[in-house]
């Protein structure tokens, strides 16, 4: 899944119904829904350029040959919930975040815990492009080239106690940068969590860019967490601490709506969410839906991790 002249990825994104009920039927897609948005600055910067005419992105595909969104697309259609709970609410309201100078907590069941600053364990010989599909749970869509390391290669340098069988993440709690954080949407900071072997698994990654360039903050600067064949809510964004744990974590979602949201997310198109059908998907920047794929198109590599496992109750 390495970038190679194309690539895809999946999106995700996940609503309280009091939001939803409340919220736009849908944004208007791609640059038609920026171009009426009152932008500060900072948030205007992250539009220009459209690194899609950079020459080195333009003929970027997935490996099922699909082209990528655009960087406008990518960096103004985003779900963010500490800056707001709706798409355009991240680029409007993140100006006012500082991800640097940073530091990611390294706790739990692990024999070489402490404070790493980003620049202990991000070697700019660690980078990778890699380009993958992500989906979101309100069935759109999104093609990004995302680069990262392998989570696995942290987790491996950190040095986990064998008793470890979760990883949990947290995000910063800045409410006075984040202003989604001062509403009571959701239980703040938020939480992720993977299985240990979802996180030593090669696709997972850890990301600190996107097209080329240090994540905007309202993509998750400075690091954020990518797990392709899940919906995009298990990809916690402005990590600050990473922690291993012996029973699976409570994530914010799960305990927000355990009806709607579980702790597993892998995408399953044979699962309808209450409120929609997931069979089908939009593409921000399509007119016409396709199909969702199981575990949104890596079921071969990564389905052999649930054999066994119900995936209609273990959500």
């Amino acid at each position: 899944m390495l970038i190679r002249r194309g690539s895809d990825i999946p999106s995700s994104e996940i609503t309280p119904e009091r939001v939803h009920l409340n919220r736009r039927e849908f944004i208007l897609e791609a640059s038609a829904g920026v171009a009426g948005l009152a932008l500060t600055p900072a948030a205007a910067s992250a539009l220009e350029p459209d690194r899609l005419q950079d020459p080195s992105f333009a003929d970027l595909r997935s490996e099922l040959d699909e082209p990528v969104n655009s960087f406008r697309e990518i960096t103004t259609y985003n779900n963010f919930y500490e800056f707001g709970s709706d798409k355009e609410d991240p680029v409007r309201n993140a100006g006012a975040f500082r991800p640097r100078p940073w530091t990611v907590s390294i706790e739990g069941l692990v024999n070489r815990p402490g404070q790493y600053g980003l620049e202990d364990f991000l070697g700019p010989h660690l980078m990778e492009d890699r380009v993958y599909r992500l989906r979101c749970v309100e069935a759109w869509s999104m093609v990004i080239p995302w680069r990262g390391f392998p989570l696995a290669d942290l987790i491996r340098r950190v040095d986990p106690q064998p008793s470890a069988q979760f990883v949990e993440f947290t995000t910063v709690y800045r409410p006075r940068e984040m202003v989604g954080q001062r509403t009571g949407i959701l239980e703040w900071p938020y939480i992720e969590g993977l299985r240990m072997d979802e996180a030593m698994h090669p696709l997972t990654l850890l990301v600190t860019g996107v097209y080329g360039v240090d994540l905007p903050n309202q993509n998750g600067a400075p690091l954020r967490l990518i797990v392709p064949w899940k919906y995009g809510f298990k990809g916690i964004k402005s990590i600050v601490r990473i922690r291993f744990v012996r029973e699976m974590p409570r994530n914010t979602w799960w305990d927000t709506n355990p009806r709607e949201y579980g702790f597993y997310a892998n995408v399953n198109p044979n699962v309808e969410h209450p409120r929609w059908s997931q069979a089908r998907e939009r593409r921000i920047g399509e007119l016409f839906r396709r199909e969702t794929l199981m575990f949104n198109g890596y079921a071969d590599e990564v389905q052999h991790m649930y054999a066994g496992m119900d995936l209609a109750r273990w959500i």
